[in-house]
């Protein structure tokens, strides 16, 4: 078992513990934390792509910077670099990486409608495509996918256009995280997969799709692209 999934196994709850102490005072953050590290199959599964690669990652919409400390947790030895444009989680991400004294962490605080920072290396989008209409989400996916160097990775969680229940009840999810101000706007419409895939070959990456919906029914998927070696 990794380290990762050792660390946010919610039977490992000195673990979750740990991290969740780094955003105290902020106890809203320190019960977010928690809860989201015991319950959310996300860290562990961006944990497992990023960990054995070494280039460089931009976290779009990181938030309080908890994929930050979960990957030092899995052995990412990489720089982490994470934006938003929620001033106060920056706040918090930089005092908790202090705290935690996380090696190689920076947050700052970013409109990317002003432009996309730059960076070479891996991009992660976990759950920020669907927040922007559809002209912003393909701007934002070319220049991610131009940040990409050999051995790097675009990792992306994100919701599907597709039929059934699941859609519906993750949108009304996304609809409440945006009622109770923890996002700054709803979502917008979630991609298709077919158009994801589409947009990837043309760029000559080889993409994955994977069911991530931990304990409640979501329709969620981790989505990773990357050049082949070689390619």
């Amino acid at each position: 078992m990794c380290l990762l999934t050792q660390r946010l196994n919610p039977n490992m709850e000195p673990g979750i513990r740990e991290i969740a102490q780094h955003y105290l005072p902020l106890r809203n953050h320190y019960w977010y934390a928690r809860i989201k590290l015991a319950t959310d199959p996300l860290y562990a599964g961006v944990g497992a792509v990023l960990a054995r690669t070494r280039e460089p990652l931009l976290d779009l919409g990181c938030g309080i910077g908890l994929l930050g400390h979960t990957l030092r947790a899995q052995g990412f030895s990489g720089d982490y670099r994470g934006v938003d444009i929620d001033a106060a989680k920056i706040a918090s991400a930089r005092a908790a990486a202090t705290r935690a004294r996380l090696p190689g962490a920076r947050f700052e605080t970013i409109d990317l409608a002003g432009g996309f920072p730059a960076h070479r290396g891996s991009v992660a989008l976990l759950d920020i495509v669907q927040f922007l209409p559809p002209p912003a989400q393909a701007v934002l996916l070319e220049n991610a996918i131009a940040c990409l160097t050999p051995g790097a990775v675009l990792v992306m969680r994100s919701g599907l256009h597709r039929e059934g229940w699941r859609l519906s009840f993750t949108r009304a999810v996304d609809r409440f995280a945006r009622w109770t101000r923890w996002m700054n706007v709803g979502p917008q419409r979630y991609p298709r997969r077919d158009e994801l895939e589409q947009r990837f070959a043309r760029h000559g990456l080889t993409a994955s799709f994977t069911p991530l919906r931990g304990r409640l029914p979501f329709e969620n998927w981790l989505i990773c692209a990357r050049h082949e070696p070689g390619g």
